[in-house]
């Protein structure tokens, strides 16, 4: 039986909180020094706590959150597809435009792979793909000096914005010309609610629903080379003097309970933990779509509830009279 529950909602503008924004404790500490038995000493203990608004998702303002279903899914937008027959098995909020964070990089690996640019092409990390969106941090120091694959092998496993951003900028053209045809792959495959404004993901600018995700984990899968960096348990590079290990953002690729093709994780505070799929399951090929999700793993737990519904399904034989559901 599929589960659907849908409330068609877009985040293009930034809405007011319909009810009051969770607040999270800030421990303060006070030191002083005292004298005893002729030794000064440091003594530090906790001050009084004030309190700091938490930034909400644009889910949480849209109050998405609130959507019950059955599964207690704790991401406020989730949609499983039946990869082969186009069935859908759940929809949560599918049709709600939010950011989604790093799954850009999905559509950045696509635009690379579609452009047939020589993977051992050296690119050199520059200032210029420094995050100043967010200021987040990278193991790549600028001058570091890989090839387009490794840059796409780091973006796509272990979600690295520096590297991402340089496939876009090395791009014929130049990022400006990147973006434009993200966007018209986007156009070409009937993404509809999609739009994106940079490859990384960083911005909350870039912004899709579940059942247009959907489709591009569908057209990303047919890449091979997508499907093999992206559920690439860990991988190293070699920088300068120093060898860097870097490991894959979603522990499922190294779960044995899992059968995974193609995966990609993606996190800013707009958009909350998100999380897409292609794995085999109960004999099926799914694709699993999760947004904005509260918790750190709860989008990790999200798809164990999935999996292990699916599991718990009884098999379904289509015939002549039980026609499959098929996706609108």
């Amino acid at each position: 039986m599929a589960i659907a529950i849908c409330i068609p909602l877009t985040a293009k503008a930034d809405p007011i909180p319909t009810k009051p924004v969770k607040k999270k404790p800030v421990a303060t500490v006070k030191t002083r020094v005292v004298t005893r038995n002729g030794k000064r000493i440091v003594v530090r203990r906790a001050a009084l706590v004030r309190y700091e608004p938490a930034h909400p998702s644009y889910g949480q303002k849209y109050g998405l959150h609130g959507t019950a279903d059955p599964l207690e899914l704790k991401s406020s937008v989730a949609f499983v597809l039946d990869q082969d027959t186009n069935e859908v098995l759940l929809s949560k909020n599918s049709e709600a435009v939010l950011p989604i964070a790093s799954l850009t990089k999905l559509m950045t690996a696509v635009v690379v792979s579609d452009a047939n640019l020589p993977l051992e092409e050296i690119i050199t990390i520059s200032q210029d793909d420094v995050d100043t969106e967010k200021g987040s941090s990278s193991r790549l120091s600028i001058g570091t000096q890989l090839t387009r694959g490794q840059m796409l092998h780091l973006a796509l496993m272990s979600s690295e914005n520096r590297a991402a951003h340089a496939l876009g900028r090395s791009y014929p053209g130049g990022l400006d010309a990147f973006v434009l045809a993200m966007n018209h792959k986007t156009a070409e495959l009937g993404m509809a609610d999609t739009k994106y404004v940079e490859p990384t993901g960083l911005s909350s600018r870039n912004q899709s629903s579940a059942r247009d995700l959907a489709t591009l984990v569908k057209a990303a899968h047919n890449y091979p080379l997508i499907r093999e960096l992206s559920t690439s348990p860990e991988y190293e590079v070699a920088v300068g003097q120093r060898h860097l290990q870097f490991r894959n953002t979603n522990g499922l690729v190294r779960n044995p309970d899992w059968d995974i093709s193609l995966q990609k994780t993606g996190y800013i505070t707009e958009a909350g933990r998100c999380l897409v799929m292609q794995a085999k399951m109960a004999g099926r090929q799914l694709i699993m779509v999760f947004l904005d999700s509260a918790g750190k793993y709860s989008r990790i737990g999200d798809a164990e509830r999935v999996r292990k519904w699916i599991n718990e399904m009884p098999p379904v034989v289509p015939t002549a009279s039980t026609p499959l559901k098929l996706a609108s």
